[in-house]
């Protein structure tokens, strides 16, 4: 935890920049979320696109210097480390694991990290502008193989969780899972990774699920909906849940019927009107009385912006400043200070996710003022 911080920001790091074979082969030799973030063109009058980054660059992640800087950065805002999404299909299959591994290898940077499981498929749609040389849709398909599969899941990682780099939560290591609905074997799963941390000295896991509070055809009595849906995610076997609640805080910002018109138009009129919302009438909405709950995790969110993948099919969130933004910071802040010192965490989207607009990196635009303005609500004695 970061002395004397008001809460433990755990920062999610897309581990992307670099070229790999799977995005060489499906986009491009050399392909990268840059191709798409340079590439992006504003779609209305005030959009904030493209997106150009300043301190760092277009970075490399082959580049060891990029993850020092990065922490650097990070850990002077007030961030406690960062959640590595890390791609495990099973049968050991994966992707984008060069950041992770070098890591763990090098002891650098001296930031502290945990990991977050992305088990979900990796097709042809994933950076969704990238141009495709081959038209089959399905490049690595998630599978969930059983005892063995775990097993060799666990070893895969075991570098990582005994590293003392490691982010614990009542000294246990944190890991997310990012698709709760789809991972129907997890009881399974936990139990065994648990057993194996426990026979390799570490204290076992605290496993936390994703979890979108509605439906979006569900809008009357979301919260009484979330909790009964977040009961039977927890009545599972996860220890906490990381909350997300953009698609109810789109409805109450721009009305049901808005919501439901722009969906009908993605559908029929592909490149059609773009669905937009001021980002502080979104985040007005985002927070419930469930995210006070000890073992629920809110989301601060950076910005929204998915129109470097998708065009004019994105969700936007307008006018997302530096100003607006700490407004959210410290709401999110008090939601959680009342919790036991372990379990005021709160996930930031994202530390370096351009392609959706959800970054802490300083831009050309407004430099290093976010980090700044979450220094100022996290560490605010410095």
């Amino acid at each position: 935890m970061v002395k004397s911080s008001r809460a433990r920001v755990i920062a999610f790091y897309l581990p992307q920049y670099h070229p790999t074979p799977e995005n060489d082969y499906f986009w491009g030799k050399g392909f990268t979320e840059w191709t798409n973030v340079a590439k992006a063109k504003p779609l209305f009058r005030g959009h904030m696109q493209p997106r150009v980054p300043a301190d760092l660059g277009f970075y490399d992640l082959r580049l060891p210097v990029v993850a020092e800087q990065q922490a650097e950065l990070a850990k002077q805002a007030g961030i406690e480390g960062f959640c590595y999404w890390h791609y495990w299909f099973g049968d050991g299959k994966e992707t984008l694991q060069m950041p992770l591994d070098r890591m763990v290898a090098s002891g650098k940077p001296d930031f502290p990290f945990c990991v977050g499981w992305a088990n979900h498929d990796w097709t042809t749609k994933t950076w969704t502008k990238g141009k495709t040389q081959n038209t089959r849709s399905m490049i690595f398909e998630q599978k969930y193989l059983g005892e063995e599969d775990y097993v060799s899941h666990f070893y895969r990682l075991i570098n990582a969780f005994k590293d003392k780099r490691y982010i614990t939560v009542d000294g246990k290591l944190l890991f997310l899972i990012f698709d709760v609905e789809a991972f129907e074997d997890f009881k399974r799963f936990k139990d065994i990774w648990n057993r194996l941390a426990k026979e390799n000295g570490l204290l076992g896991f605290h496993f936390v699920g994703l979890a979108h509070s509605v439906d979006p055809k569900t809008v009357r009595d979301m919260e009484n909906y979330a909790s009964q849906k977040f009961t039977s995610y927890l009545n599972r076997g996860y220890d906490g849940l990381y909350s997300i609640n953009q698609k109810y805080a789109e409805m109450k910002a721009g009305g049901v019927l808005h919501k439901a018109l722009h969906s009908v138009a993605r559908r029929l009129i592909p490149s059609g009107m773009v669905e937009k919302y001021q980002y502080e009438k979104v985040m007005k909405h985002y927070y419930t009385k469930l995210d006070r709950m000890e073992n629920i995790y809110p989301q601060l969110l950076a910005g929204w912006d998915r129109s470097p993948r998708s065009g004019r099919n994105a969700i936007i969130y307008y006018e997302d400043t530096p100003d607006k933004f700490k407004a959210i910071a410290e709401r999110v802040v008090r939601l959680v200070e009342h919790k036991q010192p372990e379990h005021r965490l709160i996930f930031l989207n994202s530390w370096n996710e351009w392609g959706e607009g959800a970054y802490m990196e300083p831009d050309l635009r407004y430099g290093d003022a976010k980090l700044k303005a979450l220094k100022e609500v996290l560490l605010p004695s410095k």
